[in-house]
């Protein structure tokens, strides 16, 4: 049962109204209660707080449950890039687990766990669901995987990587993002994720060499860096295309120390692959 606070105070402005106090009269005042009153007050405002606490959880458990569907759902239209099965079991279980709520400004799970981008400051976005699974699943990671992420943004996407390797590095060019989601993700206790303000074109060679690689932005090729710090075996999923039309979400991968394979997969929007201007 939800207790609305504002029946806390009517009760209190009554309770004073017929104890008139000879310095406070009817003057809404703590300091004038009696300290048992106090103490009962606190406690049912702190569980008309949970209450509340409870309910929003209670409801973002339902909103993300009906999202992992909804890629289910997804996937099977894409029956042709992902075959039969879909997006793997084990990439959907880390969506179902992976708080995105946390993750964005309103903290909104209706707005979270719908299929689609959401704002998060600084011109950028947090990829709609369908789109953080697919790339996930694409990258075929594994639970000893090192795995670089270029573009933090909010941390969602190092999250759910997180729970499915044992180590993510994540490189953000935007110092207000980097900062806020190293914040989240170390409150929410991923520590194996290490958050990088820098150029994620150059990767991040002292965290690897890397098994996958995740970039979040669209860039009309692949930077070279990422390439030699790519595992023979492993992939680079990111979009490829130019900015203002369709780009191409691409794998690639490398199966020689010189030599990668490149498969496109399908086409999506993606925000612009940001350079440092030094």
């Amino acid at each position: 049962m939800r207790l609305p606070i504002e029946g806390l105070a009517r009760a209190l402005q009554a309770y004073l109204r017929h104890r008139k106090h000879p310095v406070c009269g009817a003057i809404l005042s703590w300091a004038c209660l009696p300290s048992a009153v106090v103490t009962q007050l606190l406690l049912l405002s702190f569980v008309a707080f949970a209450s509340d606490a409870m309910a929003q959880d209670a409801q973002c458990v339902r909103e993300r449950a009906a999202m992992v569907e909804t890629i289910r759902d997804y996937a099977r239209f894409e029956a042709g890039v992902l075959g039969p099965q879909g997006i793997s079991e084990r990439v959907l279980e880390a969506m179902g687990q992976t708080e995105r709520h946390r993750f964005i400004p309103e903290r909104s799970c209706s707005v979270a766990y719908m299929d689609a981008p959401v704002m998060i400051g600084q011109g950028q976005t947090i990829s709609q669901p369908f789109i953080v699974a697919l790339m996930t699943h694409l990258a075929a990671v594994k639970f000893d995987d090192t795995v670089l992420e270029v573009g933090t943004g909010s941390g969602y996407q190092a999250a759910v990587l997180a729970r499915l390797v044992r180590k993510v590095c994540t490189v953000e060019i935007i110092p207000q993002l980097a900062e806020a989601a190293a914040k989240v993700l170390r409150e929410l206790g991923y520590d194996n994720v290490s958050v990088k303000v820098g150029d994620g074109y150059q990767g991040w060679p002292e965290c690897g060499p890397f098994d996958a690689m995740i970039v979040t932005a669209a860039l009309e090729h692949v930077p070279p860096p990422l390439i030699e710090q790519l595992k023979v075996g492993g992939r680079l999923v990111m979009p490829l295309g130019p900015v203002g039309a369709p780009q191409q979400l691409t794998v690639i991968e490398k199966i020689a120390p010189s030599e990668t394979r490149v498969r496109p997969i399908i086409l999506v929007a993606f925000v612009p692959f940001t350079r440092s201007q030094n």
